[in-house]
């Protein structure tokens, strides 16, 4: 597992590792150097950008050692020192993780040329102009195609603005025992998390060893949601699926006949596993009954979408949420996420991480803050960014089927961080075999992920085995 790390843990290894700073630089030059000349185009012109800090040192001492190579290397720290020619790579050494305000004047100036460059770009550390902690540009942020970050892993390179201004990312940790001088809380996400948990079934199984699962949701003309996040449910390997929907007008799914579509009551009244709750619901008193009735039961739970609303509006349900004993797994996208907190989107956006950590603190519940690099916080504590998937997922009825995903993984009694880590990471898995296969990223929808979702899924257990 790669762990990760937030800015002022990373101060406090650099301060505990009892390396003097100097030969830490020299260290962090010395990596930066082997990526440079695996990297850079046969032109030999090097343009290298150093800053005020212990960046632009790394910056000064990769200068030093390309000059050794027999590169041309141009060293500039202002604008003025900037030459036009075609460049065979650009080093950015000129800010590192202590950014905390917007770039301006010159220093903005020098971001702008470098992300007109069309040669390999490869960031020290973080690129300039990205945010450590949170992965928000701060006015503007170099483009690179390369990052070599320092020591270890930062929430920044891997989610909100980061994987679009990181590159291809390498970690050096310096020779340093990292998770000796400080033991890491945060990974990212992905099956060898909890590779033991996997388990492949016994030819001596029956479907009642797989789970019920009940989806309550599908109001008036959103019966395709709760559809979704049954199907979704079926496929990944709960052994019943009910489906309780508000509409009560559809009988029967036709794509999906092994559904079970019945009266909210009726579903809820199964013996059941897990329930997932929310897709499609709507509002209303209905509604909120519903999402009561879900959090007051002893049962594992996926509270979804407008469930999650439900809960932002009413007191009583979000302490119902809080007492809860049984696994809950809430998946707010962030407009979903600020309504909880009684904040602005914008302000979730700022830090996703920390956004995320209070709301699994503040519900006692594992929480997934969907989007670029989805924050997965543990109702421990314990936090994971995931790093699968692609801007095709951002299409309708995506959260429907990761619902139905968590849902099943419950049923078959995972415990509830191994299902909301293994649940976020295999969804976004199988948007990326899609587009592996060449369908997508424009156009994939959310039924087709479902499918890739099954294949990879199985691809695990088997080896697991």
């Amino acid at each position: 597992m790669s762990a990760i790390y937030l800015t002022e843990d990373i101060r406090k290894i650099e301060t505990r590792c009892g390396v003097p700073e100097p030969e830490l630089m020299q260290r962090a030059a010395q990596a930066a150097l082997e990526v440079a000349l695996k990297i850079a185009s046969d032109k030999k012109d090097v343009l290298v950008l150093a800053g005020p800090g212990n960046n632009g040192g790394d910056a000064r001492i990769v200068a030093e050692l390309l000059k050794e190579r027999f590169f041309r290397v141009h060293l500039v720290s202002q604008r003025s020192e900037l030459v036009d020619k075609p460049w065979g790579l650009v080093i950015d050494g000129l800010f590192g993780i202590g950014l905390s305000r917007d770039i301006e004047g010159e220093y903005a100036t020098l971001v702008d040329y470098v992300n007109r460059q069309r040669c390999p770009v490869l960031a020290l550390d973080i690129p300039s102009g990205l945010h450590s902690d949170s992965g928000r540009v701060l006015g503007r942020a170099v483009q690179a195609t390369h990052t070599l970050t320092f020591i270890a892993l930062k929430p920044g390179l891997l989610t909100l603005d980061g994987p679009d201004h990181c590159g291809e990312v390498t970690v050096a940790d310096l020779g340093l025992p990292v998770p000796r001088l400080v033991a890491p809380t945060a990974w990212v996400a992905g099956r060898t998390a909890f590779d033991s948990a996997l388990k492949r079934r016994p030819r001596n199984f029956h479907k009642g060893m797989a789970g019920s699962l009940a989806v309550l949701g599908g109001a008036s003309g959103m019966t395709g949601a709760a559809l979704l996040a049954g199907r979704a449910a079926l496929k990944l390997g709960a052994g019943r699926v009910y489906v309780g929907l508000l509409d009560e007008s559809i009988a029967i799914d036709f794509q999906n006949v092994e559904l079970m579509l019945r009266h909210p009551d009726d579903a809820f009244g199964q013996d059941l596993d897990a329930i997932v709750v929310g897709p499609g619901l709507g509002q209303g008193e209905r509604a909120e009954t519903l999402v009561g009735a879900a959090l007051a039961s002893d049962l594992p739970c996926v509270v979804d979408a407008d469930a999650l609303n439900l809960i932002s509006e009413s007191e009583d349900l979000r302490h119902a949420c809080a007492r809860r004993s049984a696994d809950t797994i809430l998946t707010p996208h962030p407009a979903e996420a600020a309504r909880l907190l009684a904040l602005k989107t914008a302000d979730v956006q700022i830090d996703r991480v920390k956004a995320a950590r209070i709301l699994a603190e503040n519900l006692k519940a594992h929480v997934v803050l969907k989007g670029a690099g989805s924050i997965l916080a543990a109702r421990d504590g314990h936090w994971f960014i995931n790093a699968s998937g692609n801007a095709g997922m951002a299409s309708a009825g995506m959260g429907d089927v990761l619902a139905g995903i968590l849902g099943a993984l419950l049923a078959q009694r995972y415990s509830g961080e191994s299902a909301l880590v293994l649940g976020v990471h295999l969804h976004g898995l199988a948007a990326d075999e899609l587009v592996q296969a060449g369908i997508g990223p424009v156009g994939i929808t959310a039924n087709e992920t479902i499918d890739a979702a099954r294949r990879c899924w199985n691809g695990w257990l088997n080896e697991a085995a």
